[in-house]
């Protein structure tokens, strides 16, 4: 089956030049050329449907610009989404990835390279966890679904990104055991090398959507000094005994 790609990129030449490579590959794609209408068309019904298995999303764009765009799609659509910007300062980086990008490359840049980078990342969306010794790992009120790779309360889906998910999951596959930014890194993203402070980002984004008080996290710990430890069951402790 053919990967589903989305370019959301107003500059046409450029993302001709992106369609081009990414066709070559055998990945179906669809372009706009503005987040108003790449949103008009991810919620569209019937024949006009279209369910992206990445996005490539450009910041700078008329009227909604990439950050509103992905404020919006995060509310419900869990695909990973690259983002391709001229603006490379560390806190466009780091928006971008507080807003819900899984990637980020800056401008100008190789297609080839692109093409390996978005392969790369619909690989990782489709890996199971390293640890898969169960079906699902429940904690809390939530379930995580190691086989449909869905976070659930109860019946409700939680939408996550595939990084989310990737992390959470890595997490969960490893509760009571405090892990390093770099070995979360490592893991997650299957790069040695690169910007750790994405970790942090992260594990805020699912703190907000998981914990009753993000502050004061009960599942997603800081283990100062060491990093951060998953706890399944909160009442407990990590050691098995109460708090």
């Amino acid at each position: 089956m053919k990967a589903k790609v989305l370019i959301i990129e107003d500059v046409a030449e450029l993302s001709d030049l992106v369609a081009l490579y990414l066709s070559k590959e055998g990945m179906e794609v669809r372009r706009a050329e503005s987040a108003e209408s790449a949103l008009a068309m991810l919620r569209a019904v019937g024949a006009e449907a279209f369910s992206p298995d990445i996005i490539i999303l450009d910041i700078n764009l008329p009227g909604m610009d990439g950050f509103e765009f992905l404020g919006e799609y995060r509310k419900a659509g869990a695909a990973p989404v690259l983002i391709v910007s001229a603006r490379d300062a560390d806190e466009d980086i780091i928006a971008g990835l507080g807003h819900g990008a899984d990637e980020f490359v800056t401008k100008p840049f190789s297609p080839r390279v692109l093409v390996a980078r978005v392969r790369a990342m619909l690989r990782r969306a489709q890996e199971a966890p390293s640890a898969r010794d169960a079906r699902s790992i429940r904690f809390g009120p939530y379930s995580l679904d190691l086989e449909a790779c869905v976070l659930r309360r109860g019946e409700e889906r939680v939408a996550l990104s595939a990084k989310e998910y990737a992390v959470l999951a890595f997490l969960a596959a490893n509760p009571g055991r405090p892990l390093d930014p770099e070995t979360i890194y490592s893991s997650v993203w299957k790069n040695a090398y690169g910007d750790v402070t994405a970790v942090a980002v992260y594990i805020q984004r699912l703190r907000r959507k998981l914990e009753a008080d993000p502050s004061s996290p009960r599942h997603i710990e800081t283990v100062y000094g060491m990093g951060y430890r998953f706890t399944l069951d909160p009442e407990r402790g990590p050691d098995g005994g109460g708090r």
